[in-house]
């Protein structure tokens, strides 16, 4: 054990910020939380919100989200819902009756999240109309943003300009399979310009819309190319930023490029000449080739090029310009800049700032001031994580870091920023967490269970041990829950119900045995005295593999800390207290329960972010204050703790769970 600690990963302990804000991504308002808002994000988010409370302090720590209450998705669902299902509200009932499902939902499932708010509800929405008319007002001003006039879908037959989901079609870029691409994105994220959609329909009349020309605002985003590829250089080397989010990113860093099926290399050759300067890659491939152009411009009047003369192609991922602002009535109120009115802002681009806005809703509520966001956002001390999924890399990757350089000032990368400049987000992006083994999502066939519908099996507990355990950061993964997998068998286990048996099982056992012990034994009083060192390093290493893996955003790792470390309590107790019992050997059964009960200790700091309802019992139990969960004294012993010769545990009445289990599955193994 002591060689164990003279290797590098244990003597170099990772750095965690002075402070830190915390944001989940922000569901849409117009559904309730399905599970993979859940398993896939939230509880993540939790986890670590509540890991840095403990590390650093909660008064250093601020978790936000909310509900993201505008854009077409939302402006469509409501439509249907009126037309469909004869609702009469308006669209701003609608979503506050969502954010308001939502809110019950994270608190069902023990997020602790500090704000969770509504970019268009209440006073976060005019805080966040406020922040938004700031930023981009400050992008133009800076010089950051061009008007750019483009086509938008128009429905002759309803008469109306249709917003982004009101069109839909295929994906033009390549090798993407989505056939819910909408007007300028599909559902996996992919970006490019309405013109190039394939096959568009609206969804309104099911006629093929015409393009009318409409002016926005865009930020140059196909400047920040260089610097993006500076900021994947330096994210390659921290240790808590996954690969997956430097592969995303990297992917919409090359130059713009266009595969042509090798079918149309005849006709190609004819139009060549008329096309902007290009070339043809080296390497093409069997069923297409590609060109490549220097400019996006370029590729732009080359795709116009082949659509003209009757050649099939798709565009591959490259920097354009992302748009700010449109026409949707529903949505921030964009400032008028050069005489353009009655623009609303994007919500892709209102949603990557309304964390800024909800930090600064927050600080007011607890009578702060909002100005003191900066100390959150800006100073280098501090630190920003953003949990989100894998499908918004793109947004939050790119897109928002490109604004983020661009808000420095000097554009560039800055290795060491001054205070008062945005500092640059940590990513923690999730890969796709399946249901029975198809990708999730409520637009598609295979439609996943809610949130909240999943809590008539499990406990929220079982549930958030179990998300962690599945290795999302590896390798999207499928959620296989047994009630709602028709093809289960009876006599199977439920594999969701595994990792939270290490709770249920494993270490409640182990916690009452040890207080039935000081009750029967002791009168209550919890033997102190000093631990065995051999008990003192095993708990040393399991903190620090913990403190490490938590750093990493490597949660599956960190469950397995927990589950050998529990485990080995587990076998230490039994086999010592009976010992003690069979030799009738009092001194041996204190030195245990003294020993065991740092066990107890360092497994309840470690297991707090992750089953909080649990190890808060415990504590009540051990009768101690809320300074037990802090890191300052993550290695102090029961008796350092306690400051006593003596200490009084609260009397465990018999059969007391602090981890429990599911009524349901009492029901299902026959046990009353």
């Amino acid at each position: 054990m002591e060689n164990d600690f003279k290797n590098k990963k244990y003597q170099e302990r990772p750095e965690f910020p002075k402070r830190a804000v915390i944001t989940g991504g922000m569901p849409y308002g117009n559904k309730t939380l399905h599970f993979g808002h859940i398993g896939g994000v939230f509880v993540f988010a939790d986890v670590y919100a509540r890991f840095l409370r403990d590390r650093i302090g909660k008064d250093n720590v601020i978790f936000v989200s909310g509900t993201d209450c505008y854009g077409s998705p939302i402006a469509e669902s409501y439509r249907k819902l009126c037309e469909n299902e004869g609702f009469k509200g308006t669209i701003r009932d609608f979503v506050e009756k969502n954010h308001k499902s939502q809110k019950k939902t994270l608190d069902d499932y023990d997020i602790s999240v500090d704000l969770f708010g509504a970019s268009g509800l209440g006073r976060t929405a005019e805080i966040h109309n406020e922040v938004s008319s700031e930023v981009i007002k400050k992008l133009y001003e800076n010089g950051h943003l061009s008007k750019i006039t483009t086509s938008q879908f128009f429905d002759e037959k309803a008469g109306v300009f249709l917003n982004g989901r009101q069109v839909i079609g295929k994906c033009p870029v390549e090798g993407c399979s989505s056939e819910k691409a909408y007007a300028d994105e599909c559902d996996l994220g992919h970006q490019y310009m309405p013109e190039n959609l394939i096959d568009p329909k609206s969804t309104l009349t099911g006629e093929k819309p015409i393009m009318k020309d409409v002016v926005n605002w865009y930020f140059n985003l196909t400047e920040y190319t260089q610097l993006l590829k500076e900021y994947v250089e330096k994210i390659k080397k921290q240790k808590n930023v996954r690969p997956l989010v430097v592969k995303t990113i990297d992917e919409f860093l090359k130059p713009p490029v266009i595969y042509i099926k090798t079918d149309f290399m005849e006709k190609y050759e004819q139009i060549k000449d008329s096309m902007p300067h290009h070339e043809i890659e080296d390497g093409t491939r069997k069923s297409s080739f590609t060109i490549v152009f220097d400019k996006l411009h370029d590729c732009d009047e080359a795709c116009k090029i082949l659509t003209q003369n009757g050649i099939r192609y798709r565009t591959g991922k490259t920097l354009v310009p992302f748009r700010l602002t449109g026409n949707i009535e529903w949505g921030v109120p964009a400032p008028v800049l050069e005489g353009e009115k009655d623009l609303t802002i994007w919500v892709w681009p209102e949603s990557l700032w309304a964390p800024i806005s909800f930090t600064e809703a927050y600080l007011e509520k607890c009578g702060k001031s909002r100005e003191d966001w900066r100390k959150f956002w800006c100073s280098k001390d501090a630190q920003v994580y953003q949990f989100i999924g894998q499908d918004n890399i793109y947004f939050y990757g790119v897109a928002e870091m490109a604004m983020v350089i661009a808000s420095q000032g000097k554009d560039n990368l800055k290795s060491d920023p001054d205070d008062g400049q945005l500092q640059m987000p940590v990513l923690m992006a999730n890969n796709h967490i399946l249901f029975l083994d198809k990708k999730a999502s409520s637009s598609s066939a295979v439609k996943p269970p809610m949130a909240d519908e999943l809590l008539d099996y499990y406990t929220s507990e079982q549930l958030r041990m179990h998300y962690l355990g599945l290795g999302l950061g590896q390798r999207s993964v499928s959620f296989q829950p047994k009630p709602l997998n028709p093809e289960a068998k009876p006599d199977e286990a439920d594999p969701v119900l595994k990792d939270g048996f290490l709770l249920s099982n494993v270490f409640n056992r182990i916690i009452r045995t040890c207080f039935y012990t000081v009750q029967k034994h002791y009168d209550s009083m919890m033997p102190l005295g000093k631990v065995t060192d051999p008990v003192l390093e095993s708990a040393k290493k399991a903190v620090l593999d913990y403190e490490r893996f938590m750093y990493r955003f490597e949660f599956h790792q960190a469950t397995y800390v927990l589950d050998t470390y529990i485990r080995k309590a587990s076998k230490y107790m039994v086999k010592n207290l009976a010992d003690a019992d069979k030799q009738e050997n009092d001194e041996l059964r204190r030195q245990t329960l003294i020993d065991v009960f740092h066990m107890i200790r360092t497994a309840s700091v470690l297991l707090h972010p992750m089953a909080p309802k649990g190890t808060e019992m415990v504590l009540e139990y051990l009768q101690l204050d809320e300074s037990f969960w802090s890191w300052d004294r993550i290695f102090d012993t029961m008796s350092e703790i306690c400051g006593e010769e003596t200490h009084k545990l609260k009397f465990l009445e018999p059969r007391v769970d602090f981890f429990k289990r599911h009524p349901s599955q009492f029901v299902q193994s026959g046990e009353q």
